[in-house]
């Protein structure tokens, strides 16, 4: 076991002490640099790791140019499609040697331009990994300027690589499952995100149910349309509305985002199935459901998207992503850039329908 005195700092001259070797070589070899020997690379190495010598990330940066971290930029950080992300983009990350710098935006209301144009352009990452995020003009000026790598998980956004399902063709699913059932008399359940970030997703699932149901040949009341927020709490509001309650701070919401009447299921009667934009959501909507003395699915179905794990622990029907493995994949795709690869398109992600004990066929 290589050791040294108690207290000495460990920094590249005393791995050459111990090795014999030069500080030059050894510095090479730490960076595994072709021109060492694979022996004396593996050697520097190993008396690294016994002494507890640990590279300094600056003088790293200097070196190769690289800070060997990649950001991570998130509208908040509470919510699971995030959460999960996040630790599939870290795994990749700390598989590779980077490190994960990740900045929360804190919804609406947070500093965005901390972010955005200073601590990144600050040249403390190699790369960005946007999570569910539409950039301004100006914001997409400023970081083309870094020539950082960058994706979007969670939706497109204009002039960036997406990693993620597609929204439309995963509405089309949910919607063709209750259609399969027999089900006409669906409303859906989506708005934008409460953080007021999210953009993208909802319009695309929400066009996606649109279209889906008028392939079918069938209308959608526009008070059928109800805004969510994309949260349990707002899941529930939406789910009392449609369903005959009525809660103060739900609309319903038309086609193009506009208000309409409250009581829309008391007022339109009531519909058979509800299609969430979220599990999350649907939730919400099982809560309503039970607190009106509705039987799921015997006098209503509810279907979601994501695959969130407290929707099994509830037996509800979704139609489930892997927001974990997408995190990877986006990783590995901003990795592979910094290392020199031509970025690519990258296919949809996966998506599944999993059936569950949420939707059934209509009574009658």
């Amino acid at each position: 076991m290589t050791s040294l005195p108690a207290g000495t700092a460990v920094g590249i001259q005393e791995i050459a002490t111990v090795t014999g070797l030069s500080k030059a070589t050894v510095s090479r070899a730490l960076r595994g640099l072709p021109s060492v020997a694979e022996t004396t690379v593996d050697q520097v190495r190993r008396v690294a790791d016994e002494l507890g010598y640990v590279p300094s990330s600056a003088a790293a940066g200097l070196a190769t140019g690289r800070q060997r971290a990649v950001g991570v930029v998130v509208p908040v950080i509470d919510r699971w499609f995030y959460a999960k992300a996040i630790g599939g983009v870290d795994v990749e990350l700390r598989r590779a040697g980077y490190d994960l710098v990740l900045y929360n935006l804190g919804g609406p209301g947070g500093d965005r331009d901390r972010a955005f144009r200073r601590s990144m352009l600050r040249h403390r990452v190699d790369a960005l990994v946007l999570l569910s995020l539409v950039l301004d003009e100006t914001e997409r000026a400023e970081l083309e300027l870094t020539r950082h790598p960058m994706i979007v998980i969670g939706g497109p956004a204009p002039g960036l690589r997406n990693v993620g399902v597609d929204d439309v063709a995963v509405a089309a699913t949910a919607v063709g499952h209750l259609l399969g059932l027999g089900h006409r008399r669906i409303a859906y359940v989506g708005g934008q995100d409460e953080a007021g970030m999210n953009v993208a997703v909802p319009y695309r699932r929400r066009d996606g149910f649109l279209d889906a149901m008028a392939a079918a040949g069938l209308h959608v009341p526009p008070s059928w349309l109800a805004d969510g927020r994309f949260s349990f709490a707002g899941g529930a509001a939406a789910g009392a509305l449609l369903l005959g309650g009525s809660v103060s701070g739900c609309t319903a919401a038309s086609a193009s985002g506009a208000g309409s009447g409250a009581g829309a299921g008391a007022g339109a009667g009531r519909p058979t199935a509800v299609f969430c934009a979220s599990d999350e959501m649907a939730l919400g909507v099982l809560l309503a459901a039970r607190r009106l003395g509705l039987r799921v699915p015997a006098d209503l179905s509810v279907i979601g998207i994501d695959g969130h794990e407290y929707g099994a622990a509830v037996s509800l029907t979704t139609v489930a992503q892997d927001p974990e493995a997408q995190g990877r994949v986006a990783a590995r795709a901003v990795l592979a850039e910094v290392d020199g690869a031509r970025p690519g398109v990258l296919p949809p992600a996966p998506a599944t329908l999993v059936v569950r004990g949420t939707t059934a066929p209509p009574r009658g």
